[in-house]
């Protein structure tokens, strides 16, 4: 079982591989399967604390990818610092209607806003809404416990061909 603040994707030469093999079936099993943490998050539908994450103010390139089952979903070259405390993309790895990211309208704790899962293993990710900057005007506000980054290896871009450390909206 992985220990509290463990995220790390393997690397190449590593012998075993988290992602590996069926998808958990149970909650049960996904509770073996990761933190708890990353459990209440992503199969709980929890929100970490803002500006606890791991992630919220990385610039690291690289792919995010869905911390449950290893599915890429977001780039570091859609990531920006949005100061709201979490993790923010314009957009997702995958900007077809049926791609790595499912929405679905929430209208629990009596607000509307809309959920973002990974399209894969049904993981809550967090949720997206209509403040972001140009061009796509979206923010995907994400908890960073629900994505582990695999970091570009030196000299190559992330899979969005971006590597400027310093995104801001409007920029």
């Amino acid at each position: 079982m992985p220990t509290e603040g463990e995220t790390s994707v393997p690397k190449d030469d590593d012998a075993t591989d988290p992602f590996a093999g069926p998808l958990p079936k149970t909650l049960a099993e996904w509770r073996g399967r990761l933190t708890a943490e990353q459990f209440q998050i992503t199969r709980m539908k929890g929100t970490e604390r803002a500006f606890t994450g791991k992630y919220w103010k990385t610039e690291t390139p690289g792919t995010y990818k869905c911390v449950c089952c290893g599915e890429p979903l977001f780039t570091s070259g859609d990531k920006f610092i949005s100061e709201c405390g979490w993790p923010a993309f314009s957009a997702p790895i995958d900007k077809k209607a049926n791609g790595k990211v499912a929405e679905t309208p929430d209208i629990t704790f009596g607000m509307r806003r809309v959920e973002v899962t990974c399209r894969k293993c049904g993981a809550h990710l967090g949720h997206v809404f209509n403040d972001g900057p140009p061009p796509t005007g979206i923010r995907y506000c994400i908890n960073s416990a629900s994505i582990v980054l695999d970091e570009a290896k030196p000299g190559e871009d992330d899979a969005a061909g971006a590597d400027t450390p310093d995104k801001k909206p409007g920029k």
